[in-house]
């Protein structure tokens, strides 16, 4: 009788421990995002006040765009979180991802050296800042198929230039931040985003000014989206929903809002629908 009580004590012992480690595994979500969410520090801001108010911890996974979209693909993301709107759109139209939404926006802008050597300072337009760059000086792209790395190349297209394998071309395949830095070290223009300049280029010490911004074609809009369940059935789709809904919600907004750099600049802009 005994052995009867310690089997059936040691087995609930065991479906409690399994129990737990679901609960657990169930409040955890993986989200696949940009890297510039990341350098900019936007979730370390954001994530907190998500993470207290529902119990759900978030694990950031930051890559290019495109490689976030990627892994939310072949499931292994609950949600992504990525700026480039064609290509998530696309993604929806497959039905690898389900309630997408708009999120927030900020600009890109192109930096490079202070003495400005491609004379771009004071071009409205964005497509001849780049001819100009592109006979005189260097350009270092991300090279990694990132929403900056998209937007960068639509430009080159409406440009009528083809950069790649050209000597004034070089792409790095890293993050904005590493791009950005390398810039600063060969004296050469970047195409980046402007939450990420403004939260990284004193920290980084980095030497680089803003050449060109304010062209309506440099818009950069972020979009949030859940991995389709039907697609993949081990995703943590109702805690994914509710990171979703949050950041997309008055509360999250307004915690988007509420993120700016030491000298009062706001790095994203909340456009939540």
């Amino acid at each position: 009788m005994g052995k009867k009580i310690r089997f059936f004590l040691a087995l609930a012992v065991c479906m409690a421990a399994f129990t737990s480690m679901t609960a657990s595994a169930a409040t955890e979500i993986i989200c696949a995002s940009t890297t510039s969410t990341e350098n900019s520090g936007l979730f370390n801001h954001i994530l907190p006040i998500f993470e207290k108010k529902t119990g759900i911890k978030v694990k950031v996974v930051a890559r290019g765009t495109g490689a976030a979209i990627e892994m939310g693909k072949r499931g292994d993301a609950d949600v992504a979180f990525v700026h480039a709107k064609e290509q998530e759109l696309k993604a929806v139209e497959e039905r690898f991802f389900i309630n997408r939404s708009d999120v927030m926006y900020n600009d890109f802008v192109i930096i490079g050296p202070s003495d400005d050597p491609a004379k771009v300072k004071g071009i409205k337009s964005t497509v001849e800042a780049f001819r100009k760059i592109s006979t005189v000086s260097q350009f270092v792209s991300r090279g990694d198929n990132s929403g900056t790395h998209t937007k960068e190349l639509s430009i080159w297209k409406k440009a009528g230039i083809e950069p790649k394998g050209q000597k004034w071309y070089l792409e790095v395949g890293q993050g904005m931040e590493k791009t950005q830095r390398i810039a600063n070290e060969k004296r050469a223009y970047a195409l980046t985003d402007r939450g990420t300049w403004l939260a990284t280029k004193d920290k980084d010490k980095l030497e680089m000014v803003i050449v060109h911004e304010g062209d309506p074609t440099l818009f950069n809009q972020y979009g949030i989206m859940a991995v389709n369940p039907e697609k993949h059935k081990h995703v943590n789709y109702k805690e994914a929903m509710e990171f979703v809904n949050w950041m997309i919600s008055k509360e999250g907004q307004q915690a988007i809002a509420a993120f700016k750099d030491s000298n009062g600049n706001a790095l994203f802009i909340p456009n939540a629908k």
